[in-house]
């Protein structure tokens, strides 16, 4: 497991959480007690790369590649209790050394899978918008 500060979304809020990486998924929590997580993020189809921060060191991020713009599929609970979908379009997290972050962007490398029916629909939807003319 890891602590890190996480932000996402437009807004840059910056939230320490504990992370754990295990079944292609990373979960995150509030407090180190936590039974529950606070929230899940499936890595498949996602990408990573180390980013500058300027507020932060050590950040990278888990983003969609060549989809900028769509949400992460993700979910989170609200301090109400309820379970939401994330509506992130990318996740940077800043570790607090650089051989955490290198060793965490490792990890994560290995567990992201690649789901081969994603990217039949994603090349399908590329086709049709590149076919749609004036």
């Amino acid at each position: 497991d890891f602590c890190g500060v996480f932000s996402g979304g437009r807004v840059k809020t910056w939230k320490r959480r504990w992370f754990i990486l295990t079944d292609n998924c990373l979960y995150y929590f509030e407090y180190t007690t936590d039974k529950e997580p606070r929230g899940i993020i499936p890595l498949e189809n996602l990408s990573i790369r180390e980013v500058e921060d300027g507020k932060k060191p050590n950040c990278f991020e888990l983003f969609i590649p060549e989809h900028r713009d769509q949400v992460i599929k993700a979910c989170k609970t609200e301090a109400d209790g309820r379970v939401v979908e994330g509506n992130h379009t990318f996740y940077r997290i800043s570790a607090p050394t650089r051989e955490e972050k290198e060793r965490w962007i490792d990890c994560i490398k290995a567990a992201i899978s690649k789901d081969p029916f994603y990217e039949m629909l994603a090349a399908r939807k590329k086709k049709v918008s590149a076919h749609k003319g004036p």
